[in-house]
């Protein structure tokens, strides 16, 4: 096992060590089916899909992702075990992406937990099995996007509610310049270009596209290359604040 695998490892056994993961995936349980069978009107829309179950994702995701997020680096830094990490025969790189990936692998593991969901409605009715798929996909992916942006915010601070306050706040700006409400209020001189522009960098842009069945690369590339950005943000932050 490469050092990217320790570091993996290693945090992914400390979340469950602890009832944080336990916590984590029984509210996210909970408060799927309730947004999915009450706020959501499962049954009094009368169709087979999972439009309501994934609609709520987003907003779910503003709380609870920065959650997990917010420990990553603040805990290290407060405890001071972030020198010793750093100063391991593993490099920076596989120590951010390991933690990274630990997190994000408690997440999508919360995500699969939700299966009895999907198997509920192909009981009721006959969905689109593969826009189901895709959904999933894209709300995975969307989560990764959420925990990178998390990963930096712990890593600027040692406290980790600074981190969770900072995080849900650049998490809900991403999630509102995709938001139809925000672009419908640009003024008509604002050229479409930038009104373009501005909802290209929004979640909900790309994460609707892939939930209706649309597996366009764009939107996929999107999350991927918006994730290493803010990795590489947390690796520079992390590297300033060592040097200091």
């Amino acid at each position: 096992m490469g050092n990217l695998g320790i570091i993996f490892k290693r945090e992914l056994v400390s979340y469950f060590a602890t009832p944080l993961a336990y916590v984590f995936i029984v509210i996210f349980l909970i408060s799927n089916g309730i947004f999915t069978f009450d706020l959501g009107g499962f049954y009094a829309r009368g169709q087979a899909d999972l439009l309501p179950f994934f609609s709520f994702h987003p907003w779910l995701y503003l709380f609870m992702v920065p959650a997990i997020a917010m420990t990553l680096w603040a805990d290290e830094r407060k405890t001071g075990t972030i020198e010793l990490l750093l100063t391991l025969p593993v490099t920076l790189g596989d120590a951010i992406l390991g933690k990274f990936l630990a997190a994000w692998a408690l997440t999508g593991l919360a995500l699969l937990l939700t299966f009895p969901i999907w198997i509920t409605v192909n009981y009721l009715g006959d969905p689109d099995n593969g826009v189901i798929f895709a959904a999933y996909l894209g709300s995975w992916f969307m989560a990764g996007g959420f925990l990178a942006i998390g990963a930096c915010m712990s890593a600027s601070t040692k406290n980790s509610v600074i981190a969770f306050i900072l995080t849900v706040s650049i998490c809900f700006l991403f999630v509102i310049m995709g938001s139809p409400i925000l672009l419908d209020a640009f003024p008509d001189w604002v050229p479409q270009g930038i009104v373009d522009a501005f909802s290209a960098m929004g979640f909900l842009t790309h994460f609707d596209s892939i939930a209706k069945g649309v597996l366009d690369i764009r939107d996929i590339l999107f999350f991927g290359v918006f994730i290493a950005a803010w990795l590489g943000a947390s690796a520079i932050v992390i590297e300033i604040r060592k040097a200091n």
